[in-house]
């Protein structure tokens, strides 16, 4: 990288390059069929990371790049602006520039892209050094591939197929486009946490009113108030780290096999395209407390219990963070439908599939008239 070429990995039988394997989980020559194992140091493990320390050191390492940063543009201050610095080659949101060892053309890698193929001659490329720039976090661990191509169009299939309101033709004709193979970044954080909350219960009971010449019941509620504390861990609380996705999508993309992960190996996104993180590592964490919050707050109101529930506070405290970085694999898809994008997204380690899709009007305002007419009836029945 420091000359600016990309690193592959080369067949040892024939010179090309090796590509991830789905099904042997090993490196594959897609040309002469020679295979090798991936290469994991035995001592290598996923190791949880203290949230703190990060934080302290990464503060400390970006108050002197900035210093440095600052008496470098000082230093150029005269010089003409195509004549400024390059952007440092660890630089996640710059545009890079590789030379291809395959074929010797140029390819781009733009903002947090490190593993692409290239265009001239389809040789997989990686950005080495992103990995272990000083200021970024290293990953430390690769969910790999475990649904292949094939796999993943007939979970597509099923799921465009149960589709129930959308578009008949849409479910009879399905859905054509490319898969593209690419490991998402990932937080993930443990914390032990302690709750102090208070509130009320409302417990139901029934009156009899007169309205006129009839009697009815009425539902009245007595509040008691409420209050407690409780501690509750969490582990592994995702955070997808890569921007620009919809989040509510790649969220129901849950729950992953972490337990499957393997400490980070450059040689498993050999063939698919791989993005660093954009989301830092604070907005992560910010990002896991909400999760964690509204799992605490679900709790609180299983705690106070009765039949309704108010919360007037609670206060949280969040003890012995931990976190890991992680790629995760996943199946993109964009398509097109009546002149419309739509975008879907498959679990690459479950089949899980998620995804934006028609809908038909039609069959919405039939389903919501049989529904009302149901009512009714039951209403009329009820009456007599």
């Amino acid at each position: 990288m420091d000359e600016g070429k990309g690193r592959t990995f080369p067949c040892e039988g024939c010179g090309s390059d090796l590509t991830f394997h789905i099904g042997q989980q090993r490196l594959k020559c897609p040309f002469c069929g020679h295979e090798k194992e991936i290469q994991i140091a035995p001592e290598a493990a996923i190791v949880e990371q203290d949230f703190s320390l990060m934080m302290q050191k990464l503060r400390k390492i970006r108050l002197k790049k900035k210093e440095d940063e600052e008496a470098i543009r000082q230093k150029h201050a005269d010089l003409p602006a195509d004549m400024a610095p390059p952007a440092r080659p660890d630089d996640p949101n710059a545009l890079h520039e590789i030379r291809c060892g395959g074929c010797g053309g140029t390819v781009e890698f733009l903002g947090s892209l490190t593993s692409t193929e290239c265009p001239y001659c389809a040789t997989p490329l990686q950005r080495e050094n992103v990995h272990d720039a000083e200021d970024r976090i290293p990953a430390d661990g690769v969910l790999p591939f475990l649904i292949d191509r094939k796999k993943a169009k007939e979970e597509l299939v099923a799921w465009v197929r149960s589709r129930w309101f959308a578009p008949n033709e849409y479910r009879q004709r399905g859905v054509d486009g490319k898969f593209t193979g690419v490991y998402l970044p990932y937080w993930t954080f443990d914390s032990m946490t302690f709750s102090r909350y208070t509130g009320q219960r409302g417990e139901h009971y029934y009156v009899e009113v007169r309205d006129g010449n009839e009697t009815k019941r009425e539902r009245r509620t007595n509040w008691y108030p409420v209050s407690g504390a409780f501690e509750r861990f969490f582990d592994d609380v995702l955070v997808v780290a890569a921007k620009g996705l919809p989040e509510k999508l790649v969220q129901e993309l849950e729950p992953w096999p972490l337990e499957k992960c393997t400490p980070f190996n450059q040689q498993m996104l050999a063939g698919y395209l791989a993005r660093t993180y954009e989301t830092e590592l604070e907005e992560g964490f910010t990002g896991a407390r909400g999760r964690m919050d509204e799992a605490i707050a679900a709790e609180v109101r299983s705690r106070i219990g009765g039949d309704e529930q108010r919360i007037n506070s609670i206060n949280s405290q969040y003890n012995a963070v931990t976190f890991k970085h992680l790629l995760l694999p996943v199946w993109l898809m964009a398509y097109r439908y009546h002149d419309k994008a739509y975008q879907v997204l498959i679990n690459a380690a479950t089949g899980e599939v998620q995804g934006e899709r028609p809908w038909s009007w039609l069959k919405i305002t039939l389903a919501s008239l049989l529904a009302v007419a149901a009512v009714v009836t039951l209403w009329y029945f009820l009456r007599k």
